[in-house]
């Protein structure tokens, strides 16, 4: 059974850095396509980041790129979003989501992923 959790939300003043964990069990990350979205309240899930295991090459949202980075862990099958100069429009719930042996068509849109953990909440204050 996939299953994917989440965890290192919490609460950081503007200009603070988070680091998320996306830790998988039921599949292996290798050779996967793994994203991290995010959720505000009355917004639409948007995709911030998200990496190609297989040959660690990554991608961004306009919004976050320059501060935001995914990386990969296989030895401990975990996808980390490292989160830097974290602005106050950065609060959100934070997912990550996997689509195992797919190729999304759109690596930021959440269409194109099966399989989603439960988020960890991200509050930025000003």
């Amino acid at each position: 059974q996939v299953q994917l959790v989440e965890s290192g939300g919490g609460s950081v003043q503007a200009g603070g850095s988070l680091r998320l964990s996306c830790a998988a069990s039921g599949f292996t990350y290798s050779s996967n396509f793994v994203a991290w979205f995010r959720q505000a309240p009355g917004k639409e899930r948007e995709g911030v980041a998200a990496i190609y295991t297989g040959f660690g090459t990554t991608h961004y949202s306009d919004s976050v790129k320059g501060r935001f980075t995914i990386s990969q862990d296989n030895a401990k099958n975990t996808v980390y979003l490292q989160m830097n100069s974290l602005k106050p429009e950065d609060t959100a719930m934070y997912y990550c989501a996997a689509d195992p042996g797919g190729s999304p068509a759109d690596l930021l849109n959440p269409r194109g992923y099966n399989y989603w953990g439960q988020g960890t909440q991200v509050t930025v204050s000003s």
